[in-house]
């Protein structure tokens, strides 16, 4: 049986007498210790975004944001990597470990920033530019890659950018927040494609205005995904990870976080002590924001995806022969800038 992801037309093996379902009827540490030992005896690494429920991160052999994801992919001497967060994360460990079987617990994992970059329309945006270099932003498929001169995350894009010369005539997709965020902060004038996080786009500020009524010593973070206006109210702006090592070394005790809820998670692990609120959404009564295409991975389905070793995601030679590239070239940037 041949699934077919149709929005990056990529073709993904499934055996159809292994079909994938999930062992609910398990015990959680009786799917603990199983995953561990399939680990091993296979020779598989787990990597987890920092998005992920909890209990992924805590059983991955590497937990991170999607610089830390690639460096490790890049590196591993594994021969199988289980990449735990969305989709575009699992093709960027594929291009950069084409020799490796690279595994997703669930297919339709995937990202909305990434959904609005159409490989197709990126290109004649590409095209009627010729004299512009491409910046893409990581979240983005391996088409849209193969298209791009370098590629960032939101943890080096300022550094990068900062890389070209000034006069430089830069494209920077999809992230039109990230976008103007760098623009502003480093006086370029980029021409940002118009893309967007479903996440971070749905930050209320009226209701974190609420909660720094309630809790005015609280300091808010905010990742540069979000809307100009969360950024203006924020206290501290990064990446996932800069956010993470900003709160274990802040003297301050309490925080209203602004990105994706399941960093706190981590962040309660490094600093128990401390308080961490999850900035709310606009349309939900819900205290937090949450990806929906990450919290579609579950514990039950990495076990399935390391016991029958599927979905796979395969990508394309010719696709990854482009798309690899970009991708060297930024972690050779970042690791020069020691990132």
């Amino acid at each position: 049986m041949l699934i077919v992801d149709f929005r990056n037309f990529k073709i993904y093996k499934m055996e159809s007498k292994k079909e994938i379902e999930v062992t609910s009827a398990k015990e959680n540490t009786e799917i603990v210790e199983a995953i561990k030992s399939m680990r091993k005896e296979k020779n598989a690494v787990i990597l987890a975004h920092y998005y992920q429920e909890g209990n992924i991160q805590d059983i991955a052999d590497c937990v991170g944001d999607s610089l830390a994801l690639a460096q490790w992919a890049a590196k591993t001497d594994a021969d199988i990597i289980v990449l735990c967060g969305v989709h575009f994360m699992g093709e960027t460990a594929k291009i950069l470990s084409p020799g490796k079987k690279v595994l997703v617990p669930d297919l339709e994992a995937g990202c909305s920033l990434a959904d609005s970059c159409p490989a197709e329309e990126f290109e004649k945006f590409v095209i009627a530019h010729p004299d512009h270099k491409v910046i893409s932003y990581v979240n983005t498929t391996a088409a849209v890659k193969a298209l791009t001169d370098v590629v960032v995350t939101s943890t080096n894009a300022k550094q990068i950018v900062e890389s070209f010369p000034k006069d430089e005539k830069i494209i920077f997709g999809p992230d039109r927040n990230l976008g103007n965020y760098i623009n502003s902060i480093t006086g370029r004038n980029m021409l940002l494609w118009d893309g967007a996080c479903h996440v971070h786009e749905q930050f209320s500020l009226e209701k974190i205005l609420e909660l720094k009524k309630n809790y005015p010593d609280a300091l808010v973070l905010a990742h540069p995904e979000c809307k100009q206006v969360i950024l203006t109210l924020a206290d501290h702006i990064g990446s996932t990870a800069a956010l993470l090592k900003f709160t274990t070394q802040s003297n301050t005790s309490r925080f209203i976080v602004a990105t994706e809820s399941g960093i706190l998670h981590e962040m309660k692990k490094l600093s128990p002590e401390k308080e961490f609120i999850p900035a709310p959404p606009n349309d939900s009564t819900c205290a937090c924001n949450e990806c929906t295409f990450m919290r579609l991975n579950t514990m039950e389905k990495l076990y399935n995806c390391l016991k029958y070793e599927q979905p796979e995601i395969l990508v394309e030679e010719s696709i990854r022969e482009k798309a690899v590239k970009p991708i060297l070239e930024m972690l050779k940037i970042s690791e020069r800038l020691g990132l």
